[in-house]
């Protein structure tokens, strides 16, 4: 990364993330490129199985730690031409009339709220509700929690006033707005896909006086300025436009380039969100929707709770040791000794569902089948990341039963940086792979803040000079074979009751 002292650059767009570990500030020139990142990080808590919960003020004063010293360390030189806001989706907090949180946030992979999701199915049908909303019920999505906190937690739900979402959150610290978007609005279930809108009979299932749900903005409009006290304790000047953004998926597609249907976003990190652009919903249960960031059509979505997860617990029990949390050089390690192995040579199967249920399967659990006490770590790294690839494939192969064949996979986030893992993807997925530099969430972001605030004339200018892929990875044709024979017996055992188990 180019440090902070390199005189070249002037102009920036900031872009600020509440992600699943952590919030981040980062700023880039106008070229797309990320000059500088600040990082704080913030724990999950898992009080009861299928749990996950995070203190909301965590990702405030996380977010505003990071930007604060990211502009102290950009000086009085540059010059800052809007902020633009994402976070990890769908995540919620809820908060009284004076926008205190009551209780801890529930965040995207909290599976406590199932039996509510089975609810709505019940009273709508999924059919009915996926071309509805897009989506199809699960305790991931917003309004299951919210029926979830409505059942168990009623002395706090009486005072609840507002439902908002991370980055939600954020905006309305920084500018005193009460605003979302239309992509984190499609990720509670109670939001009108086609016609771009609050549907009042789902929102209707909450029982409310009033609405719970922030106003609809647009992912690129200008939600407003900095408060006078907030601009003061970043050191910026008050009238900074604050750009609303997008959920981090989806604004990662925007950061890959992928505006036209054909290539596929995937956004590796501590889970993976798979996304491409369609012209209309498709009918494919297990697909979900968004409004794109941009323009009119939609970005589908599937995902995976644990992936970049799974490689840093590995990391963390056996190549790390007592050093605590894996550093680069362990996740490089890891790497290079997974590189090494042959193609399915570990004779193993990985399973990388290690968050007591996946997205929209609560009831799956990890797991790996045919250890032997001559595996290492190396080889138990290798099955880890072919696990993974495997049921990256598994999503993209619903686009295929949906008509929207994918052409080429484009990888961005930290965990783009493996290089075996990238090989890996191109030949288990039969698809052209090509990394992203950088994070392309963030970068979208930083791209909408800039179409925000006019810096970019349009969505293709901003491409043009935003987003740089990096050369093609084609798949190995000599190793097809072996993979689909292998992807064959994942299948198999992803459906075995086995390996699942409704959370307690």
């Amino acid at each position: 990364m180019t440090t902070v002292d390199d005189r070249a650059w002037r102009d920036v767009l900031v872009a600020v993330d509440v992600g699943t570990s952590g919030a981040r500030a980062a700023a880039f020139d106008l070229d797309g490129h990320r000059r500088l990142e600040v990082r704080r990080t913030y724990p999950t808590l898992s009080p009861r199985p299928g749990w996950a919960e995070q203190d909301a003020r965590a990702w405030r004063s996380a977010a505003l730690a990071s930007l604060r010293e990211l502009v102290t360390r950009l000086g009085r030189n540059r010059r800052v031409h809007a902020i633009g806001l994402t976070g990890q989706c769908p995540s919620i907090v809820v908060v009284d009339a004076r926008a205190r949180p009551i209780r801890p946030g529930l965040i995207y992979r909290d599976n406590r709220a199932s039996a509510e999701a089975d609810a709505l199915v019940d009273r709508f049908g999924a059919e009915a509700l996926h071309r509805r909303t897009g989506h199809r019920p699960a305790a991931f999505h917003i309004l299951p929690k919210l029926l979830w906190l409505r059942a168990h937690e009623p002395d706090g739900w009486r005072r609840a006033s507002l439902a908002l979402q991370p980055r939600d959150w954020l905006a309305l610290t920084l500018t005193g707005e009460n605003a979302t978007d239309g992509t984190h609005a499609a990720a509670t279930l109670g939001y009108d896909l086609r016609r771009r809108e609050w549907d009042s009979e789902l929102c209707g299932v909450l029982e409310r006086d009033r609405p719970i749900f922030p106003a609809l903005r647009a992912s690129s409009g200008v939600l407003g300025t900095l408060r006078p006290a907030v601009a003061t304790r970043l050191g910026l000047p008050r009238l900074t436009p604050v750009v609303l953004g997008g959920a981090d998926s989806q604004a990662c597609a925007l950061g890959a380039g992928v505006v036209d249907p054909g290539p596929v976003s995937e956004m590796a990190g501590s889970s993976t969100c798979l996304n491409a652009d369609v012209r209309r919903p498709l009918s494919v249960l297990e697909v979900t929707h968004y409004p794109h960031v941009v323009g009119t059509d939609y970005t589908t979505e599937t995902g995976i709770n644990t992936t970049g997860a799974v490689i840093a617990w590995l990391a963390d029990l056996a190549y790390g040791g007592r050093r605590g949390r894996a550093r680069a050089v362990d996740f490089e390690r890891l790497d290079r000794e997974a590189g090494a192995i042959e193609p399915g040579g570990s004779g193993l199967l990985a399973i990388p569902a290690l968050a007591d249920g996946d997205r929209t399967d609560p009831d799956l659990r990890g797991a790996i089948t045919g250890l032997s006490l001559r595996h290492d770590r190396g080889q138990l790294a290798r099955a880890l990341l072919e696990g993974v690839a495997f049921a990256i494939r598994s999503q993209l192969e619903l686009l295929v039963a949906g008509g929207a064949p994918p052409t080429e996979l484009r990888i961005s986030g930290g965990d783009a940086r493996l290089a075996s893992w990238n090989r890996i993807k191109a030949d288990v997925t039969g698809l052209p792979v090509r990394t992203v530099p950088g994070d392309a969430a963030v970068t979208g972001v930083a791209m909408l803040a800039g179409l925000g605030a006019g810096v970019y004339r349009d969505v293709q200018d901003a491409i043009a000079r935003a987003v740089h892929p990096e050369p093609s990875i084609d798949p190995d044709p000599a190793v097809r074979g072996a993979y689909d024979e292998a992807f064959a017996r994942y299948l198999e055992l992803v459906a075995s009751p086995v390996i699942r188990r409704r959370p307690s």
